[in-house]
């Protein structure tokens, strides 16, 4: 048993969608989300729904939850509220950060990715290459248990390496990466540090601080809230580039310039609900309990079945890949 109370049916009890006689094996695509985040997106809806701006009492209200929204998710993430931004997704938000930063490179330069890699942290890359005449440099993975291999990272560094694009957690295999590791290693060759941290965030407390990230993406219907995207930019980035934007746009707070158009009002009242759901949880006990989950499984698996990716819940999440039947 977990070391750690975990009251499963309290938990169940929260969300309406489970209530019927289904299991969701869906996790990596997306989660179900508690009835509260559901409230609190149909409640902006019915009580704040507005435009930003204006001196009307709804008007204010969408404002107030804006600012919130930045504080929920700089706690979450752990760095300032003017750090963070939302947009429709992280593939949206990552093609567009991707092609700012690409204002400051030039032919030649050299972007590493991940043979590891979720395709929104690959294919912004590839596309910028093409326009810019980048070189795009895969890290190859060990196959026996699907681990990112890092001394073929070091070797894919040179002098012309901008930016390491990797993910915190594999959306496929389960393969919990070396962040920190990986992080020293780009800032060691002068290279920003591109963490896609899409499928760790359900799994694990983020504190890009003590990672050291400089740009991070995550997507919080990953962890019970709606879909949208959510990002993280060291402010000496953000106030250094110079994002594609309208003219009437704020240039303050710092990442408001990277949040082009109008936002998902009721999606950024989802997250902020989302958030307070895994805070009242706990991640102790989320951990804990996923842990006991997958071990689980691990131990019921049979032994002519091959599994994809590390053996034990040893350096990943609770999330498994077998091959296809047939």
């Amino acid at each position: 048993m977990s070391a750690v109370a975990f009251d499963v049916a309290a938990v169940r009890a929260r969300f309406s969608a489970l209530d019927r006689p289904t299991a969701f094996f869906d996790a990596p695509g997306g989660t179900q989300a508690p009835d509260s985040v559901i409230e609190a997106m149909s409640g902006y809806l019915r009580e704040s729904n507005a435009n930003l701006g204006g001196a009307f009492e709804t008007s204010r209200r969408s404002d107030a939850l804006l600012v919130s929204a930045h504080h929920t998710a700089a706690r979450f993430l752990g760095c300032e509220p003017d750090e963070v931004g939302f947009g429709q997704n992280m593939t949206t938000l990552n093609f567009a950060l991707t092609r700012t930063l690409g204002r400051e490179l030039r032919a030649g330069d050299e972007i590493v990715v991940t043979r590891l890699d979720h395709d929104g942290n690959v294919s912004p890359w590839l596309h910028l290459a093409d326009d810019l005449g980048l070189a795009v440099r895969f890290v190859d993975l060990h196959e026996e248990d699907a681990t990112l291999d890092l001394d073929d990272l070091e070797r894919q560094l040179g002098e012309r390496t901008r930016v390491v694009a990797f993910p915190w957690a594999s959306n496929a295999v389960g393969t919990i990466t070396d962040a920190r590791r990986i992080v020293e290693l780009a800032h060691d060759a002068g290279a920003l540090a591109w963490v896609d941290a899409v499928h760790y965030a359900p799994h694990g407390r983020i504190d890009v601080r003590d990672v050291g990230a400089d740009v991070l993406l995550c997507s919080p219907y990953k962890f019970f809230g709606p879909h949208l995207g959510l990002f993280y930019g060291r402010r000496e980035l953000l106030e250094r580039w110079r994002p594609y934007k309208v003219r009437p746009a704020p240039d303050e707070p710092i990442s408001a310039r990277f949040e082009t158009g109008t936002l998902s009002h009721e999606a950024l009242a989802g997250f902020s609900a989302a958030a307070a759901y895994v805070e009242s949880v706990g991640w102790e006990g989320i951990t804990a309990h996923e842990r006991e989950l997958g071990e689980r499984l691990l131990a019921g698996l049979p032994d002519e079945l091959r599994l994809y990716g590390r053996p034990t819940m040893e350096g990943r999440v609770a999330t498994f890949a077998v091959p296809s039947p047939g």
